[in-house]
C-alpha cells in the first residue's frame, strides 16, 4: 500500500446500538434516573460488573471521575499524600488535586513499569493511598505492589484506563486492587466518546461514589440489582451525609458502549497480534527497542511503545519529523511541547517540582504510536516500515546493523 493508514478512528458502533439509541431518540430518555429500573446505564454496570467479575460498578462520566470518587470514597484527610508512577496521564494527578490530596511521584524504569526499589522507600513516606497507573496498558509487578501495600494497609486503586482485558497471573487488571477504574473514551478499547467506571467489591465504598456521582434523594436504590442487605445499608448510612458532584454518565452512553462488551475478546486478540507484529519487526533495528512483557502479563495494547536506543536528542526529533514525512505519526513523549505525560509539565501539583531523573531519562527518548486492533497486516507493515526506515534515516547511516 501507498497511502498511510488511518490510525485514529475507532471501530464502528455494533449494529446492535442503533435500536436501542433510536428508542433513546425517540423518547428523550437520557437521564439514567428517569426509569424506575433497569435504565441502560444501570444494565451497562451488571454487565461490566458481570465481565470483570466484580460485585460492583459504577459508570460515570470519565475514568478522571472514577479515579476522582475512588479518592473521595476512600474518605482520605484533605492533603492525605497519595504515591503514582511519573510516567501516567496528567489526569492521574488531577485527580488527586480535584480530591484535595497531594500527589506523591515515584521513578518509572525503561519498561514503563513502576521502579518497585524506588516505590517501596517513597511508600513508607506517609503514604494514604496508592494508584497504579497501568500506563499505556503496561502493568507494573502487582504481586509487589499488593504485598506492599497490603503489609501497610494501604489501599490501591488501579487505573486501567489502558487496560482492560489484560491479565496479571490469570486475574483480570482492575481486580487486584481495592478498586479498578477505567476509560471509555474513543481511543480505548471500548468507544463511547467520553465515559468511565469504576469496579469494587466494597459496599461501601461503592455506596459513598454512587452518591456522590449524583444519586441525590433515594435514586441509589435505582443501583439496587436485587437482595443486598449490606449496600443496603450503606445506602441509609450515607444519606444526605455527601456532597454531590454530579458526574452520571448518560443512558445514551450506556447504549453505545453495551453492545462492544462483546466485542473486548476479539479486540484484545487482534490487538495483541498487531502489537507482537509490529514489535518484532522494529527489534530488528539497533536503533528501536519494544520491552518485553513481564512474565505474568498478558496484554490487551491499542498503541505500541519502544524506546530510542543511544540517539541525541536532535536525532530523536529529527527520527520524529521522518517517520511523519512518511505518514506515521510519533510521539516522543519527553520531546513533545507541553506533553501531558511528562511530570515536570504536572505544574497544578502543590508544592515545590518534584524531580525523577530516571523517568526523565525515559521519557526523552520513549516513544509511542497508535496501533488499533483493526488494522491490517499491509497497513502494520506500512507502520514498520515507516518507523525503521525513519531510525535509518535520523542516524544518517553512521551506524550500520550488528555494529
Amino acid at each position: 500500500m501507498t497511502q498511510a493508514p488511518n490510525v485514529h478512528d475507532a471501530e464502528a458502533i455494533p449494529e446492535a446500538a442503533r435500536a436501542e439509541i433510536d428508542r433513546l431518540l425517540q423518547s428523550g430518555d437520557l437521564f439514567r434516573y428517569t426509569a424506575p429500573q433497569d435504565a441502560p446505564v444501570s444494565l451497562l454496570e451488571r454487565e461490566f460488573a458481570s465481565v470483570m467479575g466484580s460485585k460492583y460498578a459504577l459508570a460515570v462520566s470519565s475514568c478522571s471521575a472514577a479515579l476522582f470518587l475512588s479518592l473521595k470514597a476512600l474518605d482520605l484527610p484533605r492533603g492525605a499524600r497519595v504515591l503514582i508512577p511519573g510516567f501516567t496521564f496528567a489526569a492521574v494527578p488531577s485527580s488527586i488535586v480535584h480530591a484535595d490530596c497531594q500527589p506523591v511521584l515515584c521513578e518509572v524504569g525503561e519498561d514503563y513499569r513502576i521502579d518497585i526499589e524506588d516505590f517501596t522507600a517513597r511508600l513508607d513516606d506517609d503514604i494514604s493511598a496508592v494508584i497504579v497507573s497501568h500506563m499505556r496498558g503496561h502493568t507494573s509487578d502487582m504481586d509487589a505492589i499488593m504485598a506492599l501495600c497490603d503489609a501497610r494497609g494501604i489501599p490501591v486503586i488501579e487505573d486501567a484506563a489502558h487496560s482492560l482485558g489484560t491479565l496479571w497471573d490469570g486475574r483480570k487488571i482492575g481486580t487486584i486492587g481495592k478498586i479498578g477504574c477505567f476509560s471509555f473514551q474513543s481511543y480505548k478499547l471500548v468507544n463511547a466518546g467520553e465515559g468511565g467506571i469504576m469496579i469494587t467489591d466494597d459496599a461501601d465504598l461503592v455506596a459513598r461514589a454512587v452518591i456522590m456521582s449524583g444519586a441525590y434523594e433515594h435514586n441509589w436504590a435505582k443501583h439496587m440489582a436485587g437482595d443486598d442487605p449490606a449496600l443496603e445499608a450503606a445506602f441509609a448510612r450515607w444519606q444526605n451525609k455527601l456532597p454531590l458532584y454530579n458526574l452520571r454518565l448518560s443512558n445514551l452512553s450506556a447504549a453505545i458502549i453495551r453492545p462492544q462488551l462483546a466485542e473486548i475478546p476479539r479486540r484484545v486478540r487482534d490487538g495483541r497480534a498487531n502489537h507482537d507484529y509490529v514489535a518484532e519487526r522494529l527489534n530488528t533495528s539497533p536503533f528501536l527497542q519494544v520491552p518485553p512483557k513481564l512474565a505474568k502479563e498478558e496484554r490487551a495494547p491499542d498503541s505500541i511503545q519502544f524506546n530510542l536506543v543511544d540517539l541525541s536528542e536532535a536525532e530523536a526529533l529529527a527520527f520524529a519529523q521522518a517517520a511523519a514525512a512518511r505518514g506515521v505519526k510519533v510521539q516522543v513523549f519527553g520531546q513533545s511541547t507541553d506533553n501531558a505525560r511528562a511530570f515536570w509539565n504536572w505544574q497544578f501539583i502543590p508544592g515545590p517540582a518534584q524531580e525523577l531523573p530516571r523517568t526523565r531519562a525515559m521519557l526523552m527518548q520513549a516513544c509511542d504510536c497508535r496501533l488499533p486492533a483493526r488494522l491490517t497486516r499491509d497497513e502494520l507493515d506500512f507502520i514498520a516500515n515507516a518507523l525503521l526506515d525513519a531510525a535509518q534515516e535520523a542516524t544518517g547511516g553512521l551506524r550500520a546493523y550488528g555494529t
